[in-house]
């Protein structure tokens, strides 16, 4: 396996005194999309939170490129290179589309940088550079979830975590959207994905785990969860 980027060992992670994620173990190497599927309230988002330091672990260690970061301040994570796509988009929805943008650049101070990243952004999402003066609340579904994406890279990421990018999108959009977070990967960006849509998370992912009731219930290659007769059941629809 090439360099792991992200090593999670064990973590538990607790609303109050209900235990969300129990003994969640995972990696992933550079360059890799790995996804993440599971139901409604499997601790999915949980995962992701924990990642990204919005939540903190009571057990267990989170190594991103080899050090700890578990216990860390999410703004130090973003800063560490790890930015977090949110369920549901988050925009800010009463600033413009570049003020969004630019918000996702805010800890940076390289501004040239900063420009060809702006640039980068408006070649991956081209309707974001013909909305850039539109308020973002008034962007369609698909839209915001692009510009969600388009805040996340103006970090600068190594890694990526997307958490349900196809929510509420028309069939169209969802593919618009998983061909562009294939393309990103394709230009350098490991990602973490989670995903309710197992067959459109499988199009692009390198490797999977399946998430039940807080534990790793399964971990395999694509091609090896395709074949797997719950996955099969619960997640592609298929008896």
């Amino acid at each position: 396996m090439d360099e792991v980027i992200l090593k999670v060992e064990g973590i538990h992670t607790s609303y109050g005194n209900i235990e969300a994620i129990r003994g969640i173990s995972l990696d992933i190497a550079k360059g890799e999309i790995v996804c993440l599927i599971g139901s409604n309230g499997a601790g999915k988002t949980t995962t992701l939170n924990t990642i990204s330091g919005i939540l903190k672990p009571k057990k267990g260690k989170i190594l991103f490129k080899g050090k700890r970061i578990d216990g860390i301040a999410a703004f130090k994570i973003a800063r560490m290179g790890i930015s977090q796509v949110p369920e549901g988009r988050k925009i800010f929805s009463r600033l413009t589309v570049m003020e969004n943008l630019e918000m996702g650049a805010f800890f940076r101070k390289d501004k040239a940088s900063i420009e060809k990243d702006l640039k980068g952004v408006f070649e991956i999402f081209p309707r974001l550079d013909e909305r850039k003066d539109q308020v973002a609340g008034t962007l369609s579904g698909g839209e915001q979830q692009m510009l969600a994406i388009g805040r996340a890279l103006m970090a600068r990421p190594e890694l990526l975590l997307l958490d349900e990018p196809s929510m509420g999108l028309a069939p169209i959009l969802v593919e618009l959207i998983f061909d562009t977070i294939e393309k990103i990967n394709q230009r350098g960006t490991t990602m973490l994905l989670v995903e309710q849509n197992a067959s459109m998370a499988f199009q692009i992912a390198h490797r999977g785990y399946v998430i039940q009731s807080g534990e790793i219930a399964l971990h395999d290659s694509i091609a090896g969860l395709k074949e797997d007769n719950m996955v099969k059941r619960l997640y592609l629809g298929l008896e």
